[in-house]
């Protein structure tokens, strides 16, 4: 398994042991995108640094620690930062999306730019090839669907199914379905042949950020779809071939059909993700609230959890710990991953003090107490 973070790095795991082999720290910023092309074993990565790095995927997983050097090919020419990739099963066409609205095609065999194309309005956050690299679909946070031919090098059709922007994409295997969700939080399958003949399928919770196509339970598939919350849910799509043949579909939005699909048919879930935090002034205590609104107390220096709180109020707790003592900053935290991450920087880390019967620590007679 290969994954890509906000803390700015690719990993690449052994999924039957569950430990990391090899940690990638090329990219300088958050890496938003992962593109595989199974045939050459070739994977893409690339973010919000403008870059898009080749892997070799053999290479990557024979990494070790005594071996841990990797050599990568890059592409460069992506002027903003990008949030989408796709790259097609035989490894000679790469597609990049991102916010300045246009898809930019390599051939990642030769790392040339081979075109460049115009036609949303806004961030693109998605995106699909055919097998052979001659069409793309790209769903953007414009709300539209485009089909794009590789070869004249133009957008063919536009579909405008969704209220919001698209923020994930999968199609079938004949190219020829394509399911859509995003902020809306709907999701659709229409038919890229014509299309009046959409579906909805069914409505999250919370905005889509991905989706899977599980075509292993044919017939029927199933979507896996991540969204905004912390929890996975499995939606199979039962009956959705019959309802698409019986063109029965009905467009007047005042009577809309209902969702095929009301409830998961599976669910993994998440834990909840901590949104909030405030380091108290002792500048070794961190207060946190997380996405169920429950409140926890850190321990900086013990790097671990002090004690749950519960749903209490977060401005009273930090009222309520408040001391008369000042301390430089020594660290800094951020929530990127939606967990606390303390980052030391050598410029200040070493710039507070305090003394060892005020931290809690005893010492030996004569010695130094800070």
């Amino acid at each position: 398994v290969i994954s890509a973070s906000s803390d700015t790095t690719v990993k690449v795991w052994n999924a039957h042991k569950g430990f990391c082999m090899s940690t990638l720290r090329t990219h300088k910023d958050y890496v938003k995108a992962l593109a595989y092309a199974k045939d050459k074993e070739l994977v893409a990565s690339a973010g919000l640094d403008r870059q898009i790095f080749l892997w070799d995927v053999n290479t990557l997983t024979a990494l070790t620690a005594s071996n841990n050097t990797v050599t990568t090919s890059s592409l460069s020419g992506n002027k903003d930062s990008i949030y989408s990739l796709a790259m097609n099963q035989m490894g000679t066409v790469i597609v990049s999306g991102s916010t300045e609205k246009v898809l930019r095609v390599w051939d990642p065999r030769t790392c040339a730019k081979l075109m460049k194309l115009k036609g949303h309005t806004d961030n693109v956050k998605a995106l699909l090839l055919n097998r052979d690299g001659t069409q793309c679909l790209s769903g953007s946070s414009d709300g539209t669907i485009r089909l794009w031919s590789l070869g004249q090098q133009r957008c063919i059709a536009t579909y405008r199914v969704h209220d919001e922007g698209v923020w994930a994409l999968q199609v079938n295997e004949a190219f020829t379905h394509v399911y859509s969700g995003g902020r809306d939080r709907k999701i659709y399958c229409t038919d890229l042949r014509n299309p009046d003949i959409r579906v909805l399928i069914c409505e999250e919770k919370a905005p889509v950020l991905k989706m899977e196509l599980d075509r292993s339970a044919d017939p029927p598939p199933a979507l896996w779809v991540a969204t905004t919350k912390s929890s996975v849910n499995k939606w199979t799509l039962k009956g959705i071939h019959n309802f698409r043949a019986s063109g029965d579909y009905d467009n007047d939005c005042t009577n809309p059909i209902p969702p095929l699909c009301t409830q998961p048919d599976q669910v993994i879930k998440g834990g909840a993700s901590i949104i909030q935090c405030h380091i108290l002034n002792d500048k070794r205590h961190i207060l946190t609230k997380d996405t169920n609104n429950n409140v926890a107390y850190w321990d900086v220096l013990k790097a671990c959890k002090v004690e749950d709180l519960g749903k209490v109020d977060f401005e009273e707790e930090i009222k309520k710990r408040f001391k008369m003592v000042y301390v430089p900053n020594w660290f800094s935290v951020d929530l990127k991953t939606g967990m606390l991450t303390i980052t030391l920087d050598e410029s200040d880390c070493f710039a507070a003090w305090v003394s060892a019967k005020d931290a809690g620590f005893s010492s030996p007679d004569g010695s130094d107490p800070k």
